[in-house]
């Protein structure tokens, strides 16, 4: 079925899929569209091909499967189109200037007369090339997503393909179809090359090795690692492109001399056997032989792999060490202010701060990290030195804030890339951040710090700054490139104290008893160990129910949220209660677990508005978590005192109090008290946390 007509009302796009549902005008009716709708706005002429639908809720809908952009066909949809904000330098007093100063003529005014536009008051010559380029740059835009929806290419990608290729895009990309690797982010190399194949190219053809070389280097990075072994590599493109070994190889030569790839010899130490020993004696140390393996790296993770070892050597070498006098004199004053006796290995841990410019603390939990920044934090401001505390997400800083007193700050905002970190490409180890003003900067939870985030890191730190990376090593490591502690750590290159105690208090919590346990390969504490410890004042916060079979699984969790832990504890699941899983996917994954806590622990009520996004029911009292950083979100709060201020960030978990239908607005209230309004086309940035996965959890 095809109809035409004008985009009326965005009801809600989905900013990062572009799922919309619009109030579509045709010439006999007015309709609700659905579908997923790129660069669409109000005032924008489509024709649309679908079906029409019946929502159980919403009644009747135009399904949305393809739709082409047309230029506007009256006068007043051309106004509308003009004035929808999405032309830089016109807004509705301008639009309905130059429509009424040109009327049928203005589309070829502002294609290829743009000087005419300075007949309308308001408007030079400058501004008037630059509403034409504005014009033009949308239409293209549109154009390039639909060349690239034919292709399986992700519209997201659009803006990128033109920034990077302009007005010619699809000439180019037509052209040599790989461009696209380099341009776009996140494609599907196989569809890619199938589009080049299928209009002509060869399969030895130069680019397309290099181009398959390139993404094969992707794929890693997002595995997580940094560069790949060049046999494995080679292994894996020859498998992707079907060429031979010594084609790979003459084009990896020619991306290396371009500085595309970067390929590093890089001696590793080998075991050996002892009768292997005998036989090349005059070849070994220590048991120990040395052999070159190739690594090949994209240039952007070398160099911002380089820049932080680099940085580090700078820092930690530096002359200018910003030590406290007598520091074994200001440990006792903490200790008798404080009224906390430090273990040895805390104390070794502040001397070691003070003594270098640059330090690890690592440990488990309950091992006295947070007491070891609280003392440093002290110290130097007595001192009249400056700290900055800070770490990778916004639930870890404001952990940091509540436990130490001092304001903390996530590293997007400490280092002034919050608001832009989605327009700089995140591989550019290059981008310029602001220098810190700071004696002392210590960063939390460094374990999820990425590789280009502690580059952006280590580049705004003067020499002299101290640098203090705390973290467990056995926690998950970044989501992004890199494992940054685990390899600062096994360097050797800087001064690293492991903390091993469990303190007291910590040490009568079975669940940290257990994380250690767990941690040295050994199983959970048993009823028998516990007797034969004498481990009686344990606190019973940790069960144990094995179980395999996945619909006995989501009966336990469902049970346990229902009715069992608040029988057994008075725990009551919207105050006490988080359910972890490793997977989004399947029957035990958060979307599926959400559904089904959600309909078993807030289901669905006369007196509980609710409004359906999607396949997605967001519902008054609903559990709900900010999935990405908002740095503009206006909050408040209103006990115990007022306070006011801006930003909810990834990882913070809250409830939803409020649905405003007739305002468009949904009000959440997270746990640490404050509250936020969000228009209902803003809900991409926030999911059902009744169940979070297990890398969600370490951002709360």
């Amino acid at each position: 079925m095809e109809i035409t007509g004008e985009i009326k009302d965005i009801i809600y796009q989905n900013e990062i899929n572009s799922y919309t549902v619009a109030e579509f005008e045709t010439e006999k009716e007015e309709i609700v569209i659905v579908g997923y709708l790129p660069f669409i706005n109000v005032g924008d002429t489509l024709k649309l091909i679908g079906k029409i639908v019946t929502h159980q809720d919403y009644g009747e809908q135009f399904k949305v499967d393809t739709f082409e952009k047309l230029m506007p066909k009256t006068l007043g949809a051309l106004e509308r189109y003009l004035s929808n904000g999405t032309i830089k330098g016109v807004g509705p007093a301008t639009a309905k200037k130059i429509v009424d100063t040109f009327k049928e003529e203005t589309i070829h005014i502002l294609k290829y007369e743009p000087e005419k536009l300075t007949q309308i008051k308001g408007i030079n010559n400058e501004k008037a090339i630059s509403i034409s380029e504005s014009f033009l740059e949308n239409w293209e835009i549109w154009q390039i997503v639909g060349y690239l929806e034919k292709f399986g290419i992700g519209i997201q990608n659009a803006k990128n393909v033109y920034k990077r290729l302009g007005a010619k895009a699809i000439e180019e990309i037509e052209n040599n179809p790989y461009i696209l690797i380099d341009v776009a982010n996140n494609v599907d190399f196989k569809k890619i090359d199938k589009m080049a194949i299928d209009i002509g190219l060869p399969y030895n053809n130069t680019q397309r090795i290099k181009s398959g070389i390139k993404y094969a280097l992707m794929c890693t990075t997002l595995n997580g690692h940094c560069a790949t072994l060049e046999e494995n590599l080679i292994t894996f493109c020859q498998e992707l492109l079907s060429v031979a070994e010594e084609e790979i190889i003459d084009c990896m030569i020619e991306l290396k001399a371009k500085e595309e790839i970067i390929i590093e010899a890089r001696a590793e130490e080998v075991q050996v056997s002892r009768n292997e020993i005998e036989e090349i004696i005059n070849e070994v140390k220590n048991g120990k032989i040395v052999e070159e393996r190739n690594w090949v790296y994209l240039a952007p993770f070398y160099k911002a792999e380089e820049n932080i070892a680099n940085k580090i050597n700078i820092l930690k070498n530096s002359p200018n060490i910003k030590k406290i006098p007598d520091i074994k004199k200001e440990l006792k004053i903490i200790e008798k202010s404080s009224k906390i006796e430090l273990s040895e290995k805390q104390k070794e841990a502040i001397e070691a701060i003070n003594e270098n410019n640059v330090c690890i603390i690592t440990g488990g939990p309950g091992t006295g990290k947070t007491t070891i920044i609280k003392a440093i934090i002290d110290i130097f401001k007595k001192q009249g030195k400056k700290p900055v505390l800070c770490a990778p997400t916004g639930r870890a800083a404001k952990r940091m804030t509540e436990t130490t007193g001092e304001e903390a700050k996530t590293l997007h905002r400490l280092l002034e890339i919050g608001k832009i970190e989605e327009e700089i490409d995140k591989k550019d180890a290059d981008y310029d951040v602001a220098p810190l003003d700071a004696d002392i900067v210590i960063v939390d939870e460094v374990s999820m710090v990425d590789l280009f985030l502690m580059n952006y890191l280590v580049k705004a730190l003067y020499q002299g700054t101290k640098l203090v990376l705390v973290g467990d090593i056995d926690q998950l490591p970044s989501v992004g490139p890199g494992s940054i502690l685990k390899d600062l750590i096994s360097s050797n290159e800087v001064t690293t104290i492991v903390l091993n105690k469990i303190f007291r208090q910590a040490a009568k919590s079975k669940i940290i008893l257990n994380a250690h346990r767990v941690n040295e390969g050994e199983s959970f504490l048993t009823k028998e160990q516990i007797q034969e410890q004498n481990l009686t004042n344990l606190n019973e916060d940790f069960f144990y129910i094995k179980e395999q079979n996945q619909e006995k699984i989501l009966y336990n969790v469902i049970s346990l949220c229902k009715e069992r832990l608040k029988n057994y504890g008075d725990y009551d699941f919207f105050k006490n209660i988080q359910v972890i899983t490793p997977t989004k996917k399947g029957m035990i994954g958060t979307k599926e677990l959400n559904k089904i806590l959600q309909r078993n622990l807030n289901p669905e009520s006369e007196y509980l508005a609710q409004k359906q996004v999607g396949d997605t029911i967001y519902r008054e009292n609903d559990r709900v978590m900010q999935i990405k950083n908002n740095y503009d979100i206006f909050w408040e709060k209103l006990e115990p005192k007022y306070e006011s201020g801006m930003g909810v960030f990834n990882g913070e978990l809250g409830t939803i109090i409020k649905i405003n239908e007739q305002d468009k607005t949904l009000t959440i209230k997270f746990d640490d008290g404050k509250q936020a309004d969000y228009m209902l086309q803003d809900l991409d940035q926030i999911e059902h946390a009744y169940s979070i996965t297990v890398h969600k959890s370490q951002r709360k």
